[in-house]
């Protein structure tokens, strides 16, 4: 009887170790290896969901994260499917609470802001003139094509200031935190409204115009009438010599709460049934008011780099969608088509030498590369 025994538990071991490795073999290699890319749920807002729930290919997510791995100034990717965090991961040494420094994300959230400035009647139109904001100005002594200058051409880049990185005035912009006599002083390259020129001055400027017009600070602005809406803080955001908060760029935010104000977006301005932006703003600022920025394709994965109103565009494989772009590797890509919004912040670069331009484009690339495989 012993030996039957012996020989039954032995049996019901087998069995045993045949039925996990059944399991684990029907398990996808990607779910198993998925662990280091899954969200977890914070109770800040975000739901969770697998891949394969949301019609997505856990092989490219996971290809994906194994890229994203080898990046040296890589902080975070997160990828976000039909309203689910499907995948997010954070990398040397940052975490989910961590923020950084947006770069030129910012430009976008100033476009969101001028929608809602215009929305709430602060601002009565974009055909307003820049000129009637800065009263203070000499406008008598400088150019008078700058008079004619609307706060569309601002947000669309085509005012005729310098295009600041191939003109050579990034480096008089930045000696220096008191730009608004620079739109007195640097000339126009070309009549308003005719070319785009990406110009930190002008974008800035916007900012200064939404937070004279509603007598507040920008911040508080975005806070007010954006951020409070979805749960969004601003741990620290540079202001310039005159205290205005730069509208150009480097607000601080966390990449769940970049994800949250490119869902916004997605959802056409509309969160939680409250209309925080509106729709008609949403299309506006997402067209292409400048298919040809570059003279060519400065990506091998991103294509036909256009401009709506502080708003990139980009083709990568099957797909068109517009993306925040900061400098460093800051982005928050929306692709309407596949219902999807892709995160990613990287480690600000101090220049803009070809070293820096090289650590940018290695996470811009990793973006379109992933798009394509979609």
């Amino acid at each position: 009887m012993q030996i039957i025994i012996k020989i039954l538990a032995r049996v019901n071991l087998i069995l045993l170790s045949v039925t996990t490795l059944f399991l684990l073999c029907s398990c996808s290699k990607n779910e198993i290896e998925s662990v280091s890319w899954r969200p977890t749920l914070l109770g800040d807002g975000w739901k969770v969901s697998g891949a394969r729930e949301q019609g997505l290919d856990s092989n490219k997510i996971n290809n994906l994260y194994n890229e994203a791995n080898s990046l040296d100034n890589l902080y975070s990717l997160i990828v976000i499917k039909n309203g689910y965090l499907i995948s997010e991961k954070y990398f040397n040494g940052k975490t989910v609470t961590d923020s950084s420094a947006t770069a030129s994300v910012t430009k976008s959230i100033t476009s969101a802001l001028a929608g809602i400035a215009l929305n709430e009647g602060f601002i009565k139109s974009t055909d307003q003139k820049l000129t009637e904001f800065f009263p203070e100005l000499d406008w008598e002594s400088t150019d008078s094509r700058k008079s004619e200058i609307t706060l569309q051409q601002l947000l669309q880049m085509r005012s005729g200031y310098p295009w600041e990185e191939s003109d050579g005035y990034l480096n008089k912009l930045f000696t220096t935190s008191a730009w608004i006599p620079f739109l007195i002083q640097f000339p126009l390259m070309h009549d308003p409204g005719t070319q785009f020129g990406y110009s930190n001055l002008t974008a800035h400027i916007m900012g200064i115009i939404i937070a004279r017009s509603a007598k507040t600070s920008l911040k508080s602005f975005a806070l007010k009438y954006l951020f409070d809406y979805i749960d969004v803080t601003i741990p620290n955001w540079p202001i310039d010599a005159y205290g205005y908060y730069f509208g150009m760029g480097d607000m601080y935010l966390r990449p769940r709460h970049m994800a949250k104000f490119g869902q916004l977006y997605l959802n056409h301005g509309n969160w939680n049934n409250k209309q925080v932006i509106p729709s008609e703003w949403i299309t506006r600022s997402l067209q292409i008011y400048s298919p040809t920025t570059y003279s060519s394709d400065i990506h091998a994965h991103i294509h036909q780099l256009g401009y709506g109103f502080l708003w990139w565009s980009g083709i990568s494989g099957n797909y068109h969608y517009n993306f925040a772009w900061g400098h460093g590797g800051q982005m928050i890509v929306i692709i309407q088509e596949l219902n999807m919004v892709i995160v990613t912040t990287a480690a600000p670069q101090p220049g803009f030498d070809n070293s820096a331009w090289q650590k940018e484009k290695a996470v811009m690339e990793l973006v379109g590369r992933f798009i394509e495989q979609l």
